[in-house]
């Protein structure tokens, strides 16, 4: 569960952005979140599923000024799920399925938003030895 994944080239990303609603902590989605990643990893972590690996980020509300053109900018607390797949469609085949949309449903109640947006892999790199 909290091993290093390792992310062939080729794969596509998906980032999930998780607004709580006020008074909603991490505590209070944390069940919910991991039975939803739970229903994707053991169900679509096959060959035929295309889910590879996931991750899931707390907002900690740094901004880097060097890595931003606009380091004034503020932004939501929010939690970030990324989602490794050998292909978009299998995604999609995968939020289609009725009990992960159920477990969807129940993150939603505890969300103002949610918005998930894919990428496609340019690059990936790791240092020399």
């Amino acid at each position: 569960m909290f091993q290093p994944i390792t992310i062939p080239f080729g794969a596509v990303v998906l980032s999930n952005v998780v607004k709580l609603k006020e008074g909603v902590t991490v505590d209070d989605a944390e069940l919910v979140l991991g039975e939803m990643c739970n229903v994707v990893k053991n169900t679509y972590g096959n060959e035929e599923g295309g889910f590879i690996a996931g991750q899931v980020f707390k907002y900690t509300g740094f901004v880097s000024e060097e890595g931003s053109f606009d380091d004034s900018k503020t932004v939501d607390d929010h939690l970030l799920i990324v989602t490794y797949w050998k292909s978009f469609e299998q995604h999609e085949h995968s939020h289609a399925d009725k009990v992960f949309k159920e477990k969807f449903a129940a993150l939603a109640e505890l969300c103002d938003d949610t918005y998930e947006l894919g990428y496609e892999m340019l690059w990936q790199g790791e240092p020399e030895d």
